[in-house]
């Protein structure tokens, strides 16, 4: 089958993208995976990084690029901010705190979906607040999956470190107390895409002297809980459309 589209330059840069499938690559292994000339490749992998297809590890191979990851979410993201209201929903009507679910967008994170409380409004958080990703429990979560590099350059300035990170890897879960706005305290859970990269957080927020100075004591549990429902809705829609592409094809 004649897989050409007609635009060398996209054609070319679909190669690369296909070449790194496999996992990162130097440039002369992408040269031999590629067949296409060392300049060539080199040209496009740099100018693919530019727009974050492409990214480097630590040793400098050249390796898929978290916008790829950012446009599969996105498609995926009316499923997910269909299933996120009653989600988060019930996440308040259990915790009595206001929940949200945030994604990332480059350096900040926003508000997509929230329940707020009835009453003491100003521990919510508004749909389409911008947000720091130096700060807040959900900044943690969206943080501490990241390829090392992005993790690193992550934590520059941030109020979290490392060892914080690695605890939230641990635990499956974050909080602050604090850390973001005075008085305020918050818990986090990844929501994770089908294919196990982390695409969101659900938390809930609220002032300390509810959530106390160990929040994820009171309520860590419900909070992954009502994160993995977010998942599992996800898995279940990528089941769905393969079985239905799988039955095209038959």
């Amino acid at each position: 089958m004649d897989t050409s589209s007609g635009v060398g330059v996209l054609d070319k840069a679909a190669i690369v993208l296909g070449a790194l499938e496999s996992g990162p690559s130097t440039l002369a292994q992408l040269v031999t995976a590629t067949g296409l000339a060392r300049p060539t490749a080199h040209r496009l992998a740099v100018a693919l990084e530019h727009h974050r297809l492409v990214t480097r590890d630590l040793q400098g191979r050249f390796v898929l690029g978290p916008r790829l990851a950012e446009l599969a979410a996105s498609a995926g993201e009316d499923r997910l901010l269909a299933a996120a209201g009653p989600v988060l929903g019930a996440l308040r009507d259990h915790t009595n705190e206001s929940a949200q679910l945030f994604r990332r967008q480059g350096d900040h994170r926003v508000c997509v979906s929230a329940a707020e409380r009835p009453v003491g409004l100003r521990d919510s958080i508004p749909v389409g607040a911008t947000l720091t990703m130096l700060a807040g429990s959900a900044a943690q979560v969206l943080l501490a999956w990241e390829e090392p590099d992005r993790l690193h350059r992550g934590l520059m300035g941030a109020a979290f470190n490392a060892t914080t990170l690695s605890g939230v890897r641990r635990r499956g879960w974050s909080q602050s107390v604090g850390e973001r706005e005075p008085g305020v305290a918050s818990v986090s859970a990844p929501v994770r895409s089908p294919s196990g990269r982390v695409i969101a957080a659900v938390s809930i927020s609220g002032p300390i002297e509810r959530l106390s100075r160990q929040p994820g004591r009171l309520h860590a549990a419900t909070v992954i809980a009502g994160a993995n429902k977010l998942t599992e809705v996800l898995q279940r829609h990528a089941a769905a459309q393969e079985a239905a592409a799988r039955a095209q094809s038959d």
